[in-house]
């Protein structure tokens, strides 16, 4: 992307192109902008409403301009007042688009440019309606009115399974994409090596699992018979919530649990064998509050380490960032999956922990990928920790299920979850 912007800045007379990133990347793009385009004037806007009205009025006298969907939100009626016509519109993380109704979405759409363009490595997460957004973005009306979309393509493919009407958006839609997948474009890179390691409760845990899996399934199906499967969904949710925790470490659920946790345990004997042999590991988890107990098990062993939760601020990200790959007395980095799943160069790891199974298969993926990237140079060894006999087993078979039907659609492994039936809700508390 920075080489197209290069391309019209040394050919033309300067006009700005715009970047609009989640907050947590804007920094890293100017950084990147910095390391390869030094040719370029860079601007983030960010700061105070005062700070950042000053650096709205001089877009003009800039290349590339950085400015997060938050905050856009916010300014929209200034841009739209002073009527920029950027050369280049780039959203970038375009999965922040794939509801048409949020204010992130709506407020891009305002913005003129002759040019957009939507980055993202899971262009549908949940339904084919994301994907319509993003198109509505690009170039509204391609792909009709959405009561249209819904009607014409994704009803027959979603609950029908129209192979037909899937070639048939397929065609209209791939002229537009540009899909590479790593193994194709960075050949350089070592090999990545996955490995699902499983763990068996022990008998308190397990237990206690047992005990919470009748309970919560006696609930729900009580629930969904009153009030029918749209309006529990809050319920369903906390109660999975509940197990998954249970599965991670009781201590998320259970205040002053002093039990044994199976896969803590497995999972400091992963670290602990991996950092004496000279390895740096980044280990995501959907649970911050997990965090908390994992920082107790690695002061205990004397491992150093760095954690980065969605309370980290924009500054220390990079630093922290910087610092772990220099550095080679630190070796784990904690990390939020949904805050640190993304933006992040972390090569200096050649080991990832996903600690629990996300629900999308893409988010885990993104979350590899910060450290299998271009300027790796060791092999990646990734586990995935997978307790036996649980939810966990069910929402991994989940992912491997959903990938398939995005396969199909983009040629990449990305799953979806579509709306789940009765059938398939009650069969997670099995």
């Amino acid at each position: 992307m920075l080489s197209v912007i290069i391309d019209y800045a040394q050919n033309n007379e300067r006009r700005a192109s715009l970047v609009v990133c989640p907050s947590s990347l804007s920094l890293n793009w100017q950084n990147e902008a910095q390391r390869f385009a030094k040719e370029l004037k860079t601007m983030v806007i960010r700061g105070t409403l005062s700070e950042r009205k000053r650096q709205m009025e001089q877009i003009q006298d800039y290349d590339l301009v950085i400015t997060s969907y938050d905050l856009l939100k916010r300014d929209i009626d200034y841009y739209v007042q002073k009527d920029y016509q950027f050369r280049y519109l780039i959203a970038d993380e375009a999965q922040y688009l794939k509801n048409s109704n949020t204010q992130n979405a709506k407020s891009i759409k305002k913005i003129k440019a002759d040019t957009r363009y939507a980055l993202t490595g899971t262009p549908i997460e949940n339904s084919l309606s994301e994907l319509w957004s993003i198109f509505d973005f690009i170039m509204p009306g391609y792909l009709f009115t959405y009561r249209k979309f819904k009607t014409m393509y994704e009803t027959p493919i979603v609950k029908d399974e129209s192979k037909e009407t899937m070639n048939k958006l397929r065609m209209l839609i791939e002229p537009f994409v540009l899909r590479r997948n790593k193994k194709e474009v960075l050949t350089e890179l070592p090999e990545k090596t996955i490995t699902v390691l499983n763990n068996e409760m022990g008998e308190e845990q397990r237990n206690l699992y047992l005990s919470y899996l009748v309970q919560a399934k006696t609930q729900i199906a009580e629930e969904i018979e009153m009030n029918g499967l749209e309006k529990s969904q809050i319920q369903i949710l906390a109660a999975l919530t509940r197990l998954r925790q249970i599965c991670c470490h009781p201590g998320l659920f259970i205040k002053d649990y002093q039990g044994e946790c199976s896969k803590l345990e497995q999972c400091m004997e992963i670290i602990q064998d991996a950092t004496s042999s000279g390895h740096k590991i980044l280990l995501f988890s959907g649970y911050t509050s997990l965090f908390e107990i994992m920082e107790k098990e690695l002061q205990k062993y004397h491992i150093s380490y760095f954690k980065l939760t969605g309370s980290t601020k924009v500054e220390d990200r990079i630093r922290l960032v910087d610092e772990f790959n220099e550095n080679k007395e630190i070796k784990v980095f904690l990390i939020s999956l949904k805050a640190g799943g993304t933006g992040l160069n972390l090569t200096g790891a050649d080991m990832v922990i996903h600690y629990d199974p996300w629900w999308n298969l893409s988010t885990e993926n993104q979350a590899t990928d910060r450290a299998y990237r271009i300027g790796q140079k060791n092999n990646v060894q990734v586990y995935k920790l997978i307790t036996e006999n649980s939810i966990e087993e069910k929402i991994y078979e989940l992912q491997q299920k959903k990938a398939q039907l995005m396969d199909n659609m983009l040629s990449t492994k990305v799953s979806f979850i579509n709306q789940l039936s009765k059938e398939d809700i009650m069969n997670l508390f099995k």
